[in-house]
């Protein structure tokens, strides 16, 4: 298991190029599965999460390779296997949305209940209450989610939940209700880019989609979807955390690639804390201020503060003059990242569904141990704006979300050592 040791104090300067985003990836990798012939995905980044997806797939016989480009090619074999284990599933979150396209190309569905971060009850209800409606029969039993139809029908589906729309639900819904006969409506879908993305791969397939990006999607079935070719988006979350990551450290820094529309809410956060943000196409630099400035910040469904960014925008928020609120209204129990702050010195206390900050100008190193991935990644920052020598533990979580991130933060100007440790 690696660690990292970082050696605070040092401003990032210099520019960066974000990646394709992991969260959009993975549902695409997912839906290539239901297309007849080959589909060839470019852009999308080498990290943990992605080879989980693939052994994935591969484990259901999907032939998967990644050429010297980068780009994936996915080729679905026809052998009827429906199983996704245990042994996989629980790396992960995102391998639930294997549930719909398996469910739609070969009738049957055998998902373990899946793992992934340490942040907070979140059930797959609305999955199961989507797929129940177009038709299909869902049993769990023994941690595995077994469901079958013998033919998917369109339905109108609400996927509202206590905390919103759900993400991944959307996905999964939108998948199966590409080969479902007739018409099938969602109400409360999720609207994020990563969704859209979807909606244009699987259109490229052949499918017929209307309204993602809204709440209200509209999927005629067709008969069958073909292998194409897409780029995938570039990774807004990475994006956020480079531009906290300059903000934090006193920095001044060019963040290349990304879609600023797609981050709106997160620049106007960081402009209200007083960091100075230039926008420009796909391009963004940051510089940061003498002082950052308290301010109250609410993690919200798209187009809000993405929960994804909560952890990161906190860590900043610490060193903001006056009292600072964040709210994850998505994930209320997201705040693993606290105690490990606190330990660095951040005065930070937590009540309910939100963080109380009182902002100071310094942060001491410590050990601290990472429980999740924004967690990491928040740990991360923070240690590079502290005052010290920085060990983080359990860093295999940021490697599922940010491709050599130690390497890329170093190039601008950090000093990440990743170090292996042996563990009796």
């Amino acid at each position: 298991m690696d660690r990292f040791d970082v050696q605070g104090g040092n401003p990032l300067k210099g520019e960066v190029h974000v990646n394709g985003a992991k969260n959009a990836a993975l549902p695409l990798m997912a839906a290539a599965l239901m297309g007849n012939g080959t589909t060839r995905l470019a852009g999308i980044p080498d990290l943990r999460d992605i080879r989980t997806m693939s052994a994935l797939l591969r484990e259901l016989g999907v032939d998967v390779n990644r050429t010297p480009d980068g780009t994936l090619e996915i080729t679905p074999g026809d052998n009827g296997r429906i199983e996704a284990p245990y042994e996989l599933v629980r790396q992960m979150r995102a391998s639930v949305c294997l549930l719909g396209p398996l469910l739609a190309r070969r009738k049957r569905a055998r998902v373990s209940l899946p793992g992934g971060c340490v942040i907070g009850v979140r059930p797959i209800d609305l999955h199961l209450k989507g797929l129940s409606a177009l038709g299909a029969e869902i049993e769990l039993e023994g941690g595995y989610i077994d469901a079958s139809a013998t033919e998917l029908i369109g339905s109108e589906i609400y996927l509202g939940g206590p905390h919103g729309s759900t993400a991944l639900g959307t996905c999964n819904v939108m998948m199966a209700a590409c080969l479902a006969k007739g018409r099938t409506i969602i109400e409360c879908a999720a609207c994020e880019p990563e969704i859209v993305d979807l909606a244009q791969f699987l259109t490229k397939m052949g499918a017929r989609i209307d309204g993602a990006g809204s709440h209200r999607i509209v999927i005629d079935g067709v008969p069958e979807l073909h292998g194409t070719e897409h780029q995938v988006i570039p990774d807004r979350i990475e994006a956020g955390t480079f531009m906290v990551a300059a903000a934090i450290t006193g920095g001044d820094v060019t963040i290349r690639g990304m879609r600023t529309e797609h981050l709106s809410a997160v620049i106007d956060t960081v402009r209200r804390i007083g960091v100075d943000l230039e926008t420009d196409g796909d391009t963004c630099r940051v510089r940061a201020p003498d002082a950052l400035t308290a301010s109250e910040v609410i993690a919200l469904p798209y187009p809000g503060v993405p929960t994804d960014l909560q952890a990161q925008i906190t860590a900043l928020l610490v060193r903001a003059e006056g009292i600072s609120v964040v709210t994850d209204k998505v994930f209320p129990d997201r705040f693993m990242h606290v105690a490990e702050l606190s330990r660095m010195g951040a005065q930070i206390r937590k009540a309910g569904s939100s963080a109380i900050i009182v902002g100071q100008p310094e942060l001491t190193a410590a050990p601290v141990m990472a429980s999740d991935l924004r967690a990491s990644a928040a740990l991360v920052l923070a240690a590079m704006a502290a005052k010290g020598y920085t060990i983080i533990h359990r860093i295999y979580h940021i490697d599922r979300g940010y491709g050599r991130i130690e390497q890329r933060l170093n190039n601008l100007g950090a000093r990440i050592e990743r170090v292996q440790e042996d563990y009796p």
